[in-house]
């Protein structure tokens, strides 16, 4: 039986300076990401309107649906990612990133450089 138990802490100053520009430079990929997703959706809808071909039944490729549905779908994901990112700054700025939305422990420096905007420990997620 392992009773190791976790000597995990919330992340010192140094470590939630570091981590802080994480989330920054996150922040900043995943909006410059939603934007070129959003040009590419808006481009996608664009070049469908041009055309006049039938392009559910072309066994030649992905149809524009499929095309569009999966730029859609990253395009929210991103979106999602960059509301994290923020919400995870403020709780930076609020004093409590770094500590587990659900049993309040610390969620451990190693996860939270792997995934600056994580909001529950290893044990919760």
């Amino acid at each position: 039986m392992n009773t190791t138990r976790s000597t995990t802490s919330l992340p010192s100053a140094d470590q939630l300076a570091m981590l802080r520009a994480l989330l920054v430079d996150e922040a900043a990929r995943s909006a410059e990401q939603a934007a070129a997703l959003s040009a590419s959706f808006e481009a996608i809808v664009a070049a469908a309107e041009l055309v006049n071909t039938d392009d559910e039944h072309d066994p030649e490729g992905t149809t524009i649906a499929f095309e569009r549905a999966q730029v859609s779908a990253l395009h929210r994901q991103a979106t999602a990612d960059v509301e994290s990112i923020a919400q995870a700054l403020e709780r930076v700025d609020a004093g409590t990133y770094g500590a587990c939305e659900s049993c309040g422990r610390p969620i451990g420096f190693d996860r939270l450089s792997a995934l600056p905007a994580s909001t529950h420990c290893v044990s919760c997620a």
